[in-house]
């Protein structure tokens, strides 16, 4: 009898932590925009820059950590209030604000933030020919001066699945070259055969995207990602 008693007590117990679990409240706005400059977005290696997002009417706040998806946008759920955005020093491709921006959730907002990048890459062209895919493009500095940055090396990324950036070994198949002379930032060429993938042998398409690093600069910029059919 006093199992019986005790496995009612623990049943219900159960049930009323259950329903006060139940009861807290959920993130109830979606912060979401981009990473721009003039207009355009600032696309990245996925997952790899982020800003933050404090509460400071907390008492001890602790950093929201916000990722920016590879096309230069961002989506995060929370709770509605007052944050303050700060991006940390170094972190992206690209000149951030170095204040803080407030901002105020109430349900949901949506909201570009303007970067200036150190360069930008322009006149992108893929074409594939007898199991190669070749690109040709040129990068323009935009940051000039004390801020400027020299180009290191600039890449050429090919995978079989839409997530595409230096890092991305891992995720499908995946190949690179960097341009063998980057003397001329106005007119590179660069080339990469296309890997064999015994899982994928019918896949007749492949995605590609160019990327630059920059001198002192950890993250790269890069082309949005680009749909090449084989």
């Amino acid at each position: 009898m006093k199992t019986k008693f005790y496995l009612l007590i623990l049943s219900t117990l159960l049930v009323v932590t259950s329903c006060e679990l139940d009861n807290f409240d959920e993130p109830d706005a979606i912060f979401t925009g981009r990473i721009m400059y003039n207009g355009e977005a600032i696309p990245v290696a996925r997952n790899q820059v982020r800003f933050e997002l404090w509460q400071p009417e907390y008492e001890t706040p602790a950093p929201i950590d916000v990722a920016i998806a590879q096309d230069g946008s961002f989506s995060s759920r929370l709770f509605s209030g007052k944050y303050e955005l700060r991006f940390l020093q170094g972190e992206g491709p690209f000149k951030a604000p170095t204040n803080a921006i407030n901002i105020e959730l109430s349900g949901g907002k949506q909201m570009d933030i303007e970067v200036t990048p150190y360069h930008l890459i322009r006149n992108l062209q893929f074409s594939h020919s007898s199991g190669t895919i070749s690109a040709t493009c040129s990068v323009d500095q935009i940051l000039t001066g004390a801020d400027a940055k020299d180009v290191e090396r600039v890449v050429l990324v090919i995978n079989r699945t839409q997530f595409v950036d230096a890092n991305s070994g891992s995720e499908g198949s995946i190949a690179q070259v960097d341009a063998t002379d980057i003397s001329n930032l106005s007119s590179l060429e660069m080339s990469v055969e296309i890997p064999i993938d015994p899982k994928k042998p019918d896949q007749d398409y492949m995605f590609a995207r160019i990327g630059v690093k920059m001198i002192g600069v950890e993250d790269m910029i890069y082309s949005q990602v680009e749909k090449i059919a084989l």
